[in-house]
């Protein structure tokens, strides 16, 4: 495999294994290591990797686990989420405000949820995976990520809702 094969196979996707890297260590710069450790490992065993039928699905399933590993053999003192996803130019201040700590909250519930439902939450509604793709990134059958993503999703909306009408989680 030539290097030019190489990187149009890999290019439509390391934003995403970007994105998944950084949803699960937090930190932008363990996220941009990570990626590139990724596609260092694609490119030493680039050979094997056209036997895969999905090179996108495998190359996902091998940054969760490099995530996870990277988690586990260090601590985790400083995880925190920050999002700067949007920038409203015309949005009035009180409503940036209400958005801003409306996002805060969504990602403090799903910091909550089990390991897998926010797995599952990430692939399927942030990087807009098919059940059948989730499914054989995490070895699990359909039935169980359908059933994890309601849970997960039902978890969200119970607790903003809360939130919303209470002022207090």
């Amino acid at each position: 495999m030539t290097q030019t094969e190489f990187l149009n196979m890999i290019v439509p996707f390391k934003d995403k294994v970007f994105r998944l890297a950084k949803r699960l260590l937090i930190s932008t710069e363990e996220a941009e290591d990570a990626t590139q450790e990724i596609l260092l490992k694609l490119w030493r065993h680039k050979k094997k990797i056209s036997q895969y039928q999905n090179v996108e699905a495998f190359s996902m399933t091998m940054t969760k686990n490099f995530c996870f590993d990277r988690l586990k053999s260090k601590p985790a003192q400083n995880l925190k989420i920050e999002h700067s996803n949007y920038e409203a130019r015309e949005t009035p201040l009180q409503k940036q405000v209400e958005l801003n700590d409306s996002v805060q909250w969504v990602s403090k519930i799903i910091e909550a949820l089990p390991e897998q439902q926010r797995s599952i939450i990430q692939l399927r509604d942030i990087e807009a995976y098919s059940l059948d793709e989730i499914a054989k990134m995490l070895d699990m059958n359909n039935t169980a990520v359908r059933v994890n993503l309601s849970r997960a999703r039902k978890t969200i909306r119970e607790q903003l809702i809360n939130t919303h009408n209470y002022g207090i989680k």
